[in-house]
């Protein structure tokens, strides 16, 4: 029997829906992504950690759920909002339905609601916290809940998702449509430590795709250990929460620059600005989808990328430290950055997702190249 179920925001506006998922309470930032499908893998990315995810396509569920669209082990996201959700998936790889796969993870959820409205509000009044609960409490009890929730601000939640032991993978990309487990890399080129800050599954395959075996450390890992391994490059992963609560990351980066080539994406990316002597900031509402137009400035190419962040690099504060490669078209944020003598290059978006499709994997083998030379 269908719950109703009412998503209240900290600044008092309420939205009445009804549950799926999992029955109960759920305390988040409530934020919106564009994207038309993939809510798997969104659901799944470490960098939704205390985050209500509202999806503005208006029907999801369709194709259901499946292990293989997982970046992560189980969703990270702590609620998700939709539309309308289609109980049956219609898709011959789903194991089971979205509802179900929600249920199975004890992450609440709510639809029939009117998100477009939501989205306006957000896009208007900024991300901020939110509760969705099906307990039947009021919207004033749950509007306060919200107002006395932590924001993400100075909020270190990379630290808590990281892996706390150091671990080798070697599993080049997946076939998803014929069903064949790929066989691990049996020469691979590369050595590459892998930061973790709250890495996608998919950023590893395609690390070992352009020949890198890849060694994941925790978040907290000295310069000096990662070195004493003698890799041929460092990767600097995605995560949530915000770049400057992690605690002696700028630090660490700042002590690997130079030594070999760094590669950063997202939370990477800004903390490598972090670590050049840059500054972060908190964004209105942040980018998140699969439909953002960034330009490369040294080829003037226009690439259209998936991102998911809330936090942004200030240009300004990096000025004589680095090099700005590519800049958001609809906000004009820095999207990437390269300080050629180090031999290091990070960007704010997800190039191991597939948006344009492939428009960004290229930043893949320019990683490679790097190691090889």
């Amino acid at each position: 029997m269908t719950k109703r179920a009412v998503l209240a925001l900290a600044d008092g506006t309420t939205f009445e829906g009804r549950a799926f998922g999992a029955v109960g309470e759920t305390v988040g930032e409530v934020v919106f992504n564009t994207s038309m499908f993939g809510y798997q893998e969104i659901l799944t990315d470490p960098s939704y950690v205390g985050q209500i995810v509202t999806m503005t396509y208006p029907e999801m569920g369709n194709v259901g759920a499946t292990p293989e669209d997982e970046e992560a082990g189980k969703p990270h996201a702590v609620g998700m909002v939709v539309r309308a959700l289609a109980s049956q998936p219609s898709n011959w790889r789903a194991k089971e339905s979205l509802d179900a796969y929600l249920k199975r993870h004890n992450v609440a959820g709510i639809e029939g609601l009117d998100t477009r409205r939501l989205v306006r509000h957000l896009r208007t009044h900024g991300a901020q916290m939110g509760v969705i609960s099906s307990e039947g409490l009021s919207a004033a009890a749950l509007t306060e809940r919200a107002k006395t929730a932590h924001g993400m601000e100075g909020l270190d939640l990379a630290t808590g998702v990281s892996t706390k032991t150091p671990y080798t993978f070697t599993t080049p990309s997946p076939d998803v449509f014929s069903g064949q487990s790929a066989q691990p890399l049996a020469d691979p080129r590369f050595d590459v430590v892998a930061y973790d800050y709250g890495l996608k599954k998919s950023m590893l395959h395609f690390l070992v795709d352009v020949g890198c075996r890849v060694t994941v450390v925790p978040a907290h890992t000295t310069a000096e250990e990662v070195l004493a391994r003698k890799p041929h490059g460092i990767f600097l992963a995605n995560g949530p929460g915000d770049p400057a609560a992690v605690k002696g990351a700028d630090r660490t980066v700042a002590a690997l620059l130079g030594k070999v080539p760094v590669f950063g994406i997202c939370l990477g990316h800004q903390i490598m600005a972090l670590a050049l002597g840059g500054r972060t900031y908190k964004m209105k509402f942040g980018h998140r989808g699969g439909n953002q137009p960034v330009k490369d400035l040294t080829t003037g190419k226009v690439e259209i990328t998936a991102q998911n962040h809330g936090f942004a690099v200030d240009d300004a504060s990096l000025k004589g430290t680095a090099v700005v490669t590519h800049i958001n078209l609809n906000d004009g944020t820095v999207e990437g950055l390269a300080v050629p003598d180090a031999r290091a290059f990070s960007v704010q978006y997800h190039p191991e997702a597939s948006p344009g499709p492939h428009d960004a994997r290229y930043l893949f083998g320019r990683f490679a190249k790097l190691m090889a030379g």
